[in-house]
């Protein structure tokens, strides 16, 4: 039997998040290739797989921005002309949503050194402003970046600017869920991998559904106005063995689409992280054994480190018989618990997992 990955070959081997949005401190001391999440709704699960993404962002502006938006963490402020505007809320950022003038957000493994550090300050020259530094802990190195952000009690407000200093370089990072890839997305994912591996594989996705019966899948469509009055999108049609025409793969059902996109998504990922939200959604429970298994064996060829949150009892069992039955790759389950602003979470490891999974034993 082959040895399975070493933590220490991971991107994360361990995960500490303090101060950021509704998590105050959080420690998981071990993390593996795939990681599940479990937890009751509301515990501070996809605030998780936000954190990876902006430290894979190395704090990136734009990161912040999609992590506000998306939560529609918005405020409205006045601009030098005296109009107002709705900016993502960048003090939402920080647990309590009104950081003091000390207030930091860590992200990283459980090594200060290797932690993003985003530090909440007052400029004292210009007095009015907030300062946001961003950096590594444990370094003295220059600051990489430095922006300024609004402060309710003193318009008015400057757009944010990025210092000049060089960031480290952002990590690949693909974010799936808690719905499908967007009519944009899966285009331009499987312009990458056409021609290549990745290309059967992501064959292979749907074969977990309709097994060999799939023959092809190809990518068509241009940028022609339709008869509708609108542009036609790119799309993706599936070929049947036994069928002259092609469909639509939307048209196989959200389920299809989904198992689609996780294949595209680990394909891009290359190198860097993929986080999926509610990984359960669409997929039957007769398929998660499958689904989980070509996960774990596609990470570790592409040196993928996976997030994924679930609230399903299937999902949770198929992903531990796909972690025993792996040889190389490392699976982890983690239930986060919490007791007002205390966090922490649970390890399940591979033989707990299977344990747990024939005896019913609830661990989401």
């Amino acid at each position: 039997m082959c040895a399975k990955l070493s933590n220490k070959e991971l991107h994360l081997p361990s995960l500490s998040v303090k101060g950021f949005q509704g998590i105050k401190d959080l420690l998981i001391p071990r993390l593996g290739r795939v990681t599940l999440i479990a937890g009751r709704n509301g515990v501070g699960k996809t605030t998780l797989l936000d954190a990876v993404r902006i430290y894979a962002s190395r704090g990136s502006l734009t990161e912040f921005r999609r992590v506000l938006q998306r939560r529609e963490e918005l405020t409205v402020i006045v601009d030098e002309d005296g109009d107002e505007e709705i900016i993502p809320d960048f003090e939402a950022l920080f647990y309590g949503r009104r950081p003091a003038l000390d207030s930091c957000i860590s992200i990283g493994p459980d090594s200060e050194a290797q932690q993003l550090s985003i530090e909440f300050d007052s400029d004292r020259e210009i007095g009015y402003e907030s300062l946001i530094k961003i950096g590594f802990q444990g370094t003295k190195q220059e600051i990489p970046m430095r922006f300024f952000l609004h402060t309710r009690n003193f318009p008015p407000y400057r757009r944010p600017q990025a210092g000049k200093s060089e960031r480290p370089s952002e990590m690949q990072c693909v974010s799936m869920g808690p719905g499908l890839l967007s009519d944009d997305d899966i285009p331009r994912f499987w312009d990458s991998i056409a021609l290549t591996d990745d290309e059967a594989r992501a064959v292979h996705a749907l074969r977990l559904i309709y097994g060999n019966e799939v023959e092809r899948i190809v990518v068509i469509g241009d940028e022609r106005s339709g008869s509708l009055g609108r542009y036609v999108r790119r799309r993706a049609i599936v070929k049947f063995k036994g069928q002259e025409r092609p469909v639509p793969l939307k048209s196989l059902g959200d389920g299809a689409v989904r198992l689609f996109g996780v294949a595209l998504a680990l394909a891009n990922s290359q190198d860097g992280f993929l986080v999926i939200d509610e990984a359960e959604n669409g997929i039957h429970h007769s398929v998660q054994r499958d689904l989980w298994k070509m996960v774990m064996r596609t990470a570790i060829e592409n040196n993928v480190q996976v997030f994924a949150t679930t609230h399903s009892w299937d999902c949770v069992v198929g992903f531990a018989q796909a972690a025993v039955d792996s040889e190389k790759t490392d699976g982890v389950l983690v239930r986060l618990e919490r007791d007002g602003e205390h966090m922490r979470a649970v390890e399940y490891a591979e033989d707990e997992l299977l344990i747990a999974g024939e005896q019913s034993i609830e661990v989401r």
